[in-house]
């Protein structure tokens, strides 16, 4: 870390439904930039006399750049923390963007316990989750990594079950299937690099103790 890295606040966004929720409660409490969307052309985002720069990034991508220092602190969903497994902290729930962790099936393979499902073949974009939550059920699974359209697996056969994210369970019934197991539920969560949370514990901490203030008060 540079000394000119330490006037600024670095602030990774991912992309996707997380964004806009983020960028409006960064701004509320007084943390935004000119130029800031999902969109923008530009890499890096700065606001010179806030010292504050962002850093747009993929979903997957937004703990390694917290975790190796490029950005300082992120707002990033639980079930991918959860999947990366990164060296970060993780500073407070910020209460949205919720979803789950589930595991489901086509109604044709529905069994009455999840030990019935044993040796048979899950895809999913979360093979880390999926893997620790067979394990901790004494059951062994083949575990298939998808990136996309995991209901798809099911029905051409890939699989018998998907371990998957939802929100409300339609995109489940559209394709006949029924969720099994509950993993693991997920909110957004502010995570900060653990040196950057040291050095520049000031800000950050406040930042944090200002939106834990705000989703407070905006829950009253």
């Amino acid at each position: 870390m540079t000394s000119s890295d330490m006037n600024y606040l670095t602030i990774a966004l991912p992309k996707g439904k997380l964004f806009d929720l983020s960028a409006n409660l960064l701004a509320k409490v007084g943390f935004t930039a000119e130029g800031l969307s999902e969109n923008s052309r530009k890499l890096v985002i700065t606001n010179e006399a806030a010292k504050i720069r962002f850093i747009i990034t993929k979903t997957q991508d937004l703990p390694t750049y917290v975790e190796y220092g490029a950005a300082d602190i992120g707002i990033i969903g639980k079930d991918v923390l959860l999947e990366e497994n990164k060296n970060v902290y993780e500073l407070l729930d910020l209460k949205y963007g919720f979803c789950r962790l589930m595991a489901a099936v086509p109604q044709s393979l529905l069994q009455e316990k999840m030990s019935d499902y044993a040796h048979m073949r899950v895809a999913t974009k979360y093979p880390r989750v999926a893997e620790q939550y067979f394990h901790s059920l004494g059951i062994q699974m083949e575990i298939i990594k998808l990136n996309g359209s995991i209901e798809l697996a099911p029905m051409v056969g890939l699989a018998e079950l998907i371990v998957d994210i939802v929100e409300t369970g339609r995109t489940l019934k559209e394709n006949n299937l029924i969720e099994v197991a509950s993993i693991h539920p997920a909110t957004a969560r502010l995570i900060a690099n653990r040196v950057s949370f040291k050095m520049k514990f000031d800000r950050i901490h406040k930042l944090s103790e200002d939106l834990k203030c705000l989703l407070e008060s905006e829950a009253k």
